[in-house]
């Protein structure tokens, strides 16, 4: 593990999320505590329904927990009005979705400056730069519409690391892409957190889990730290993250 993540960038801590559809409820986290250090990769696995994309919304200030609490850099991202929660998602994460994260109607390299200039920060790497590390450099004007399933996600990870955050949250980076682009977006990844940024995934992807430091395990809204049976198992001992 990387001697980074003894320092903790990312801290979340009872987190509870309660949703209410008449008088039913549902409790979507259920108490989840967890830590990233620097230069550490944190995998969360757990079946559809188990809470992980809700999991990350609460980290990323996407979504308020109903109960707890969620630090990065030692800063509280909770309970703060959602303008508070921008702007410290701005200078201090990124955010990669499942969804994909650019805007329709900007080429590439405009999706990629528009969190550059949220966060206000000037010594960041270009726009162009950025693009060329995830091999795009020649695509910066395209539209997203005009790129491949494969250059969504390179670009979609471009906007993600545009404002050079200390926590990467990533929801299901790889899951729509070839074995190929898979390798390509975990090494990157993996070289991000050897800069120090925290990185937390939520994956289904075994091969995602064979790269992380650390596994945690969500089931039920509740997470168990799964690594001294996951983490980095050998080809025959994969764990089963479908669902």
């Amino acid at each position: 593990m990387n001697t980074m993540a003894s320092e903790p960038v990312l801290a979340a801590r009872e987190l509870y999320r309660f949703y209410r559809a008449g008088e039913e409820e549902t409790l979507a986290l259920r108490g989840v505590s967890l830590r990233v250090g620097r230069g550490e990769t944190v995998a969360v696995v757990g079946p559809s329904g188990s809470g992980k994309s809700t999991l990350l919304a609460c980290l990323a200030g996407l979504d308020e927990p109903s109960g707890g609490e969620v630090r990065v850099d030692g800063v509280r991202i909770s309970h703060r009005p959602e303008t508070e929660r921008a702007r410290l998602r701005a200078r201090h994460i990124g955010v990669l979705l499942q969804t994909r994260n650019l805007l329709p109607h900007l080429s590439v390299r405009d999706n990629v400056r528009l969190p550059q200039r949220a966060a206000g920060r000037k010594h960041v790497t270009s726009a162009r730069e950025l693009l060329t590390q995830v091999g795009l450099g020649d695509r910066a004007h395209a539209l997203p519409r005009q790129l491949s399933g494969g250059e969504l996600a390179r670009a979609g990870l471009a906007v993600a690391l545009a404002n050079a955050p200390a926590v990467l949250l990533a929801d299901e980076p790889t899951g729509e892409l070839d074995g190929e682009t898979e390798r390509v977006v975990l090494a990157m990844l993996r070289e991000r957190a050897a800069q120090g940024c925290a990185v937390l995934i939520v994956t289904h992807s075994a091969e995602v889990v064979r790269s992380a430091d650390r596994v945690i395990a969500l089931e039920d809204g509740r997470a168990t730290d799964a690594s001294a049976r996951t983490a980095r198992p050998a080809s025959h001992e994969v764990p089963d993250v479908t669902g």
